[in-house]
């Protein structure tokens, strides 16, 4: 009997722990879309498309800076969309195509970075909370992981990771805050595989995390006609999928973590 009951309870525990997340309104899944290195592409062509379909996002944004840019991200912040922490330089391990090396950094330099980064976010949209990408990917700089070391700098809420097409999340008891996995595209991607990714999520009911770079321009470029597609798949789904920003995606999560 003894046994029966033990066995009782771990099925209950396991089935709880697996329980799927009751997003907002009774919706089926959540995508956020998130785009970085301050490209002039996103303002040129993300940001309207994403103004046509009525839907926000994050930008995590390099030092990148003019008085002209500063001015339109100043505004869509206050539209709603999210600036986050990308670095001031981008530093990356490979430096053909980013010229600052991450192996000449430390884990305090890298996190010293990020908090002058904060600073020149909050000259421009006036907020003190941040989340934040690692630029190519990585949590390490010379060699070292610094992830815990900006956990407990404090500079950042959130960190978002990269770059699986396989990166839906569902379990999210276990969600690392500040290693959240997701779909790091690789340039050329057809609307129908954006899609596609898309109504994976929604199947498992979990959360999805688009990475990216260049919208019909740039590098890693996806072309503007498969970026369309995809926002006026998630509008005309809309009442199934919560298209949130990074932060207020990851705050819900938080929350429903804590009841």
């Amino acid at each position: 009997m003894k046994r029966l009951i033990l066995l009782f309870l771990l099925f209950n525990f396991a089935a709880h722990a697996q329980q799927k997340m009751v997003w907002p309104h009774r919706k089926k899944a959540v995508i956020v879309l998130t785009y970085d290195d301050a490209l002039a592409s996103q303002l040129a062509v993300a940001v309207p498309q994403l103004d046509s379909a009525n839907l926000k996002a994050t930008f995590f944004l390099i030092g990148d800076f003019t008085y002209q840019t500063i001015r339109q991200w100043r505004t869509l912040s206050k539209r709603g969309f999210e600036l986050a922490n990308h670095t001031f330089f981008h530093p990356c391990i490979n430096t053909s195509e980013n010229p600052v090396a991450s192996a000449n950094y430390t884990p305090y330099t890298i996190v010293r970075e990020i908090g002058n980064m904060n600073n020149f976010l909050f000259a421009i949209d006036g907020k003190t909370t941040r989340t934040y990408a690692y630029p190519c990917t990585e949590t390490t700089v010379g060699g070292k992981d610094y992830v815990d070391t900006l956990k407990r700098s404090d500079y950042i809420k959130y960190a978002r990771i990269g770059g699986d097409n396989d990166a839906i999340i569902t379990d999210f008891k276990k969600l690392d805050p500040f290693r959240v996995p997701s779909y790091g595209l690789e340039g050329n991607n057809t609307g129908e595989q954006l899609i596609d990714f898309v109504k994976n999520v929604v199947k498992k009911g979990g959360m999805g995390i688009f990475m990216f770079h260049g919208v019909g321009g740039d590098y890693i470029t996806t072309p503007a006609s498969s970026h369309r597609k995809l926002l006026a798949y998630l509008k005309k789904n809309k009442k199934d999928i919560w298209v949130a920003t990074f932060q207020q995606a990851m705050d819900y999560i938080t929350r429903a973590n804590n009841r």
